[in-house]
């Protein structure tokens, strides 16, 4: 369709194939290492995948980052990402990253809504500062946590950080790909899932990463959010889509820093 080359990311990467497999073997490694301080499997709703993982810092953590993962809300699971918990996790923070169910055995809103199960039930289990994170179509729904009707007032006073990484914050293009047939989007679901008509938000300190080699269009989407929201609008020289969150794993990145509030 219309604009399926202008959001596919593969094929406009380098080796592409490689990265999920890498990926998954990464994070595999990553939670061997951590042995028991790797709480893996965690139950937030009565679904197969409606479940999370919690990794632990040496000491008592100092606050919890949440991890959304992306894949068009069709694809991937939390066992791709782990590793990408060793920022936050050098820095004193908790992670979670939770799977959800997938397009198109539910709509993105059900998804959004089960993201809000999992993120009340993070902060049911942990104590401190709550930051929120997400990639792709996992930066859209951490976006959406802000919707003050899908979380918690008692959560939402907790949040520390918001911060979408490549986020799809308008999703009414995506109408005219191909994926739609899996998504189910029309004009009214569109708008009720993008980020940039949310009007009656929870306030949190918010910012917008992308990288700057990223396809057009997902410039553009973070650009939309940012200025939407009049949030701060980070472009990462020499980063794609599959690099840019990279940074989550380095605990002296300026992305790490955002979230948990340390220079």
């Amino acid at each position: 369709m219309e604009l399926d080359d202008a959001y596919a990311n593969a094929a406009h990467i380098a080796g592409a194939e490689a990265f999920p497999s890498r990926w998954a073997a990464e994070a595999r490694a990553f939670r061997e290492r951590l042995g028991p301080r790797a709480a893996c499997g965690i139950a937030y709703g009565a679904g197969e995948r409606q479940v999370y993982d919690l990794f632990q810092p040496e000491q008592d953590p100092s606050g919890t980052v949440i991890f959304i993962h992306g894949g068009y809300w069709l694809d991937f699971d939390r066992s791709f990402w782990s590793h990408l918990a060793g920022g936050p996790l050098a820095r004193g923070w908790a992670v979670a990253m939770p799977s959800y169910d997938l397009c198109p055995q539910v709509p993105i809103a059900g998804i959004t809504r089960q993201i809000a199960q999992a993120v009340q039930h993070v902060a049911a289990r942990t104590k401190g500062p709550i930051s929120i994170t997400g990639h792709s179509a996992g930066g859209h729904l951490a976006a959406r946590m802000l919707d003050a009707g899908l979380i918690s007032m008692d959560v939402a006073r907790r949040l520390a950080a918001v911060v979408p990484i490549s986020p799809i914050s308008d999703l009414r293009p995506l109408m005219r790909t191909s994926m739609n047939a899996d998504l189910g989007l029309d004009d009214a679901a569109a708008r009720a899932e993008s980020p940039i008509f949310m009007r009656d938000r929870h306030k949190a300190s918010v910012a917008v990463w992308v990288g700057a080699e990223e396809r057009p269009v997902f410039l553009d989407q973070a650009r939309w959010l940012a200025d939407a929201w009049g949030a701060e609008l980070v472009v990462v020289p020499e980063r794609h889509h599959f690099d840019v969150i990279d940074a989550l794993s380095d605990p002296d990145s300026r992305l790490i820093g955002r979230l948990t509030g340390l220079p």
